[in-house]
């Protein structure tokens, strides 16, 4: 009987040796095993969108191949739910969270962040023909608003005193809520200066749309989120990121999409 319960306690010992050894491989091993960087986006232009020939392009997709070629590992883009974004990199259904996702100190609470690489601040769109009525903040009472949910543009609206005081629209995507405001649904939307700066051009089918000047939600900077646990995933990415700004990597795509690179 003792021998079998010293076999079963050696058993349980290797069992338990190995569970550890299979959890560190969790960090970079895992990804370099597969070969794979899966990358959950949305669609947001500049980021990350489809051009005319219906080829993912933008910032942040040229900015993670170029990451990932210093890797060595192919670059998977997945559109994910944006407020399932946490979900989605616990459940590993992502690797990591790749456009243009603010850096807050509650989301810091469930994922790591890479280096900042984008400096980006909230704004408020209207129709052009309400330019009259909506020019400060104190004009915006008694209204719908929208942003898309989970968003640092729904954070901004619940953070200010005047504007958390209007119904709320959570939408699917950023541009859907510009549609809510050009419909009529919605007088006003707050989403991201670096999605409105690209899209709302005389162009585009926007261009009924103007950001209100001089409001200024929240200043705020982007990065790559990572699983807490990856602590070697994150010091190889920022790694790269290093090598990228030093060659001038960063700050051509940062003239070519239109955003302001963190130097």
């Amino acid at each position: 009987m003792k021998k079998i319960v010293a076999v079963l306690l050696a058993t349980l010992m290797m069992a338990t040796l190995l569970a550890g050894c299979s959890s560190q491989k969790e960090d970079w091993a895992y990804i370099e095993d597969k070969g794979t960087l899966v990358i959950g986006i949305t669609l947001y232009e500049p980021m990350n969108y489809y051009d005319e020939e219906g080829n993912l392009t933008g910032f942040d997709t040229e900015f993670a191949e170029a990451v990932c070629a210093k890797l060595g590992v192919d670059p998977v883009f997945q559109v994910i739910e944006w407020d399932q974004k946490e979900f989605e990199l616990q459940s590993k259904s992502i690797d990591c969270i790749w456009n243009g996702l603010t850096v807050t100190e509650e989301r810091k609470e469930d994922m790591a962040f890479s280096t900042s690489y984008v400096e980006n601040m909230q704004v408020v769109v209207i129709q052009k023909e309400n330019a009259d009525t909506y020019k400060t903040i104190e004009d915006f009472t008694g209204i719908t608003i929208c942003a898309e949910s989970g968003s640092a543009g729904q954070s901004a609206i619940e953070d200010d005193a005047i504007l958390s005081t209007n119904e709320f629209v959570g939408v699917s995507a950023q541009k859907d809520g510009l549609l809510e405001v050009k419909s009529g649904t919605c007088q006003a939307c707050v989403l991201d200066w670096v999605l409105a700066r690209a899209v709302i051009t005389e162009e585009t089918d926007y261009s009924d749309l103007m950001v209100v000047e001089g409001i200024e939600l929240a200043k705020e900077e982007y990065a790559i989120g990572l699983r807490l646990e990856d602590a070697q995933t994150l010091e190889k990415i920022n790694g790269a990121i290093a090598e990228l700004m030093a060659d001038g990597t960063m700050q051509a795509l940062g003239e070519k999409y239109g955003v302001n690179v963190v130097y």
